[in-house]
């Protein structure tokens, strides 16, 4: 395991997003915001509007889109984020936005995921979650690669925040069967891989476009009621019931939960360094790969960080999208 000094920051698990902007202009700051229709998305929308970013919510349901845009110009006095529309389960609906996004971008969050209570295809035959919370993004995050290297020609750099979860402690990535089409299918399981997946597209990104003024890292959020849990089984819910009885973790609001995103986003201490894991504000511990989730809640594993997987999923995932 690595021994370094891990990277600190001076805010906590009770830090909000508002907290870490506190001193930050982000004027002239282009920023896209993955699923801000709701929940931790739209926090982190709301919190990076008030501190003077131009900000774009992807998101599925423009309406839904659109509302919050508007509640977020009325609670913030700021310029209105614009909605625009974003399936990551679509490819063509990633092209389009890809294709419609003109200038330089700063940061790209890549804040949407989907959970599901069972098993999901899209229609090339992809397990919905990996496709949805990796692979979609993947497609995002490298269509944008140009606008986001402009970006960091002209601000001393460009970030891409990857939000990941303590989930990614269940599962690595199992290359040889990415879509559940051999192994029983467990959603919560798939969950953990797409989560792994988050975690490890940061380190790649990182060491590919590091020398274009991009990083990325990845981050938890911690224990947030959104509407990601809406399509949990009564299996997966008592799962995370006993989570949080077991002390794995404590529910933040959602303005504590965003706070993270938001390190990553502007912290100093993450401007030009990436391939991290972030967990309450913080650089995690990297832990074993057997290690107990119970007793390392906030750590994160080997198979999240590994050098050479995330090597592997970025030509894999590029193979699968046609765009090796």
């Amino acid at each position: 395991m690595d021994s370094r000094r891990l990277i600190s920051t001076p805010f906590t698990s009770s830090s909000t997003a508002d907290d870490v902007l506190a001193d930050h202009d982000l004027t002239g700051v282009r920023a896209i915001v993955t699923g801000a229709s709701s929940g931790l998305g739209a926090e982190t929308a709301r919190a990076l509007t008030a501190a003077g970013a131009e900000v774009t919510l992807a998101v599925r349901n423009t309406a839904a889109g659109d509302a919050v845009a508007d509640t977020i110009r009325e609670s913030t006095g700021a310029v209105r984020p614009r909605a625009v529309p974003l399936d990551l389960a679509d490819r063509g609906s990633v092209a389009r936005f890809v294709d419609a996004w003109s200038g330089p971008l700063h940061l790209l969050v890549n804040n949407a995921g989907v959970v599901t209570g069972g098993l999901e295809r899209t229609h090339e035959g992809w397990e919905l979650q990996f496709a949805t919370n990796h692979l979609g993004h993947f497609a995002l995050a490298t269509g944008l690669h140009h606008a986001l290297a402009r970006g960091a020609a002209d601000r001393d750099g460009a970030r891409i925040v990857s939000v990941s979860s303590t989930a990614h402690m269940r599962s690595g990535v199992d290359f040889d069967d990415l879509h559940f089409e051999r192994r029983a299918y467990h959603p919560q399981i798939a969950y953990a891989q797409s989560k792994t997946a988050n975690s490890l597209f940061a380190v790649e990104a990182t060491r590919l476009w590091a020398s274009d003024g991009i990083v990325a890292n990845a981050v938890n959020p911690g224990g947030v009621a959104t509407g990601l849990q809406r399509n949990f089984t009564p299996e997966q819910q008592a799962s995370l019931d006993a989570a949080e009885a077991a002390g794995v973790f404590t529910y933040k609001t959602l303005e504590q939960g965003s706070a993270t995103t938001v390190v990553a986003a502007v912290a100093p201490e993450f401007a030009h360094s990436g391939g991290h894991y972030l967990d309450d504000g913080q650089e995690a511990r990297t832990v074993p790969d057997d290690a107990d989730l119970a007793r390392h809640p906030h750590g994160v594993k080997e198979w999240a960080l590994d050098p050479a997987t995330a090597e592997r999923l970025w030509t894999v995932s590029a193979e699968l999208l046609g765009t090796s």
